[in-house]
């Protein structure tokens, strides 16, 4: 029976159309790796896999370790884009800000 990790990884994985050998190359992983995470009854992956594949997924580790959420919220989503933010180069970031101000401009 899967964990509640691997339920998780599984339903974001499908919402963004990812198949497990994706997954397994944007996260630096197996396929079978994956696998495992998805369909194991107590997978144990390191905190730097999480952190990739919670990166991949858009949402934030604590999310996909935690037992309480099937789905993520708005706070989770929004903690994954300014993590995701904090890592961009100094140009990214400034198109980012430019695309906001255009907005507020509006």
């Amino acid at each position: 029976m899967p964990s509640p990790l691997g339920d998780k990884i599984r339903t974001l994985r499908k919402e963004k159309k990812l198949s497990l050998e994706q997954l397994a190359e944007l996260t630096d992983s197996s396929k079978s790796y994956i696998w495992e995470l998805e369909n194991k009854d107590d997978p144990k992956p390191s905190a730097e896999k999480i952190g990739k594949i919670a990166t991949v997924l858009e949402v934030t580790t604590e999310f996909l370790l935690s037992d309480s959420t099937s789905s993520p919220d708005e706070e989770v989503i929004d903690e994954a884009f300014f993590r995701k933010y904090k890592t961009m180069s100094e140009p990214d970031k400034k198109k980012i800000r430019k695309i906001i101000d255009a907005w507020e401009d509006e």
